[in-house]
């Protein structure tokens, strides 16, 4: 007769200090961690995660050269400048032409918040399935197909917004749903690449291409749209994006033991210390359990909360400078990138410094936990106090670089805290989490737009405020519900005969 066993705590312990043992080994003798395979892995998804991000944030850099008027006034104090929302069909109409070198066009607020946001709808439903199906068929191919996916729409971008802003938007939702497939079909490499001690700092240099890949579209795309035109910024970044795509589909392998130059000491290493996570083909996702998961659901709340800042600042960082100080397009690209190029540093250092904590013997929940309330609390408070600290375009650079970086301390958070408490089904859940957490992008343009649009006097502070409770209410329940053990219905079970 066959029964259902788990392994004992002991067993488990004796097994996780097995695992130390050689981790200690074999990283310094014969792994120099930063010349091995698996942090090769991590840079290549560094570059792909840059390119996707700079391909969606172009938009929000050439939006103030695409618009017929740049000015306050225009943008958000008197809605008889702009069409009204349901305006599509003189949208479709030919543009004025601003200069000889590009087009531009009537949009409303309104109409910038929907196509800002237009990226965001597909990425609600391609998040959980594209983390399900990497698991199944492999990150490589969904990945790679992705991100050709979206280099090849943004190519397209210019010619769907001559064509009018129904084709435009649809591009954009189409486009969005290759990005997030990207996004949430990279997690499911590190079930098979990353050892559990390693994963802040891999995870941190992964997802810190995100914002190298913000601030060289911000700061490129300003400096392009004004010499060449903005249409070149999307064909720049689309040729990028196509080359990025031959470069993973030739570097990148699914695990360690298929990947032709690893060292056998390090693919001993890695599949030694990943033997308690090797997923079972044999245990389904335990759905009904995962639903009434309450450290599941603090982490979608809390990514979702996390993305509303984010998104904040990276759709509305050269709107604001531009509207606010009246900067022109190039030096507004230069002031919008710098706080991501220093939030690039601060994200990959938080990493290692996350791993640092859990070798001094600091519990794995209080360092996912710390990290989460560094990377949301000083940040959107930062980011509260902008339209009462206004006085210079250096003051508000200042907490607007300083917010940006300690909001990317929450990569080593909660953004892989679903990696601690059910590694078997992590590639579906890290997607699904993703997913929960991408309607931010959809929603904050459109009710941005929509505050801006009715206050024009106190249209930025509502905006910040707002920010600044849903921050707040996300990170609560996190920091009650969260938890870093395995969860139960997420542990190994064997079949044993008695």
């Amino acid at each position: 007769m066959a029964t259902k066993t788990e392994l004992s705590p002991t067993a488990r312990e004796s097994k996780n200090a097995q695992d130390m043992q050689v981790d200690e080994v074999l990283i310094p003798r014969k792994v120099p961690s930063l010349c091995s395979a698996r942090y090769g892995i991590a840079l290549v998804l560094h570059f792909c995660n840059f390119t996707t991000i700079a391909q969606n944030v172009i938009m929000n850099i050439t939006m103030v050269a695409m618009v017929n008027s740049t000015s306050p006034q225009s943008q958000f104090n008197d809605s008889s400048e702009g069409l009204p929302v349901d305006s599509f069909g003189d949208l479709n109409k030919a543009p004025k032409s601003l200069s000889a070198k590009a087009p531009v066009y009537d949009w409303s607020p309104q109409i910038q918040g929907i196509i800002f946001g237009a990226v965001g709808y597909g990425g609600i439903l391609t998040m959980a399935p594209s983390g399900y199906l990497a698991g199944r068929v492999g990150t490589k191919r969904v990945v790679g197909i992705s991100l050709f996916a979206t280099s090849f729409l943004t190519l397209c971008i210019p010619l769907a917004a001559d064509f009018g802003i129904v084709f435009l938007i649809i591009t954009r939702i189409v486009q969005g749903l290759s990005q997030c497939s990207v996004i949430g079909g990279q997690f499911a490499i590190w079930e098979k690449w990353g050892p559990p001690h390693e994963r802040s700092r891999l995870c941190s240099i992964a997802l810190s291409g995100m914002l190298l890949g913000c601030f060289s579209a911000i700061l490129i795309g300003g400096f392009i749209s004004e010499t060449l035109g903005w249409p070149f910024v999307f064909y720049i970044f689309g040729g990028v994006g196509c080359v990025c795509c031959l470069l993973w589909f030739i570097v990148i392998y699914d695990d360690p033991t298929s990947y032709p130059w690893i060292s056998t000491s390090e693919k001993e290493y890695i599949t030694s210390s990943l033997k308690q996570q090797v997923r079972s083909s044999q245990q389904p996702l335990p759905i009904k359990a995962v639903l009434r998961s309450l450290p599941i659901w603090s982490i979608c709340l809390g990514c979702f909360s996390h993305q509303w800042l984010v998104s904040t600042m990276v759709v509305y960082i050269p709107t604001y400078i531009s509207s606010v100080y009246h900067i022109n397009i190039r030096d507004n690209g230069l002031l919008s990138a710098l706080p991501f190029i220093v939030a690039w540093v601060i994200g990959i250092v938080g990493g290692y410094l996350a791993d640092f904590l859990l070798t001094k013997n600091f519990r794995l929940i209080t360092v996912r936990k710390i990290a989460t309330i560094l990377g949301n609390l000083p940040a959107s408070a930062l980011i509260v106090s902008l339209p009462y600290l206004n006085s210079s375009y250096i003051t508000a650079t200042a907490l607007l670089t300083l917010s940006c970086a300690l909001s990317t301390l929450c990569q080593s958070g909660i953004y892989i805290n679903v990696l601690d408490i059910a590694p078997r089904h992590s590639s579906f859940l890290m997607g699904a989490s993703r997913g929960f957490s991408s309607m931010a992008p959809v929603i904050v343009p459109t009710v941005s737009g929509f505050l801006l649009s009715q206050d024009p006097e106190f249209g930025w502070r509502n905006v910040f405020f707002l920010l600044f409770a849903i921050n707040l209410s996300g990170l609560i329940f996190y920091l009650i519900f969260g938890e870093a053990d395995v969860q139960d219905w997420a542990k190994e079970r064997k079949l044993t005969r008695l």
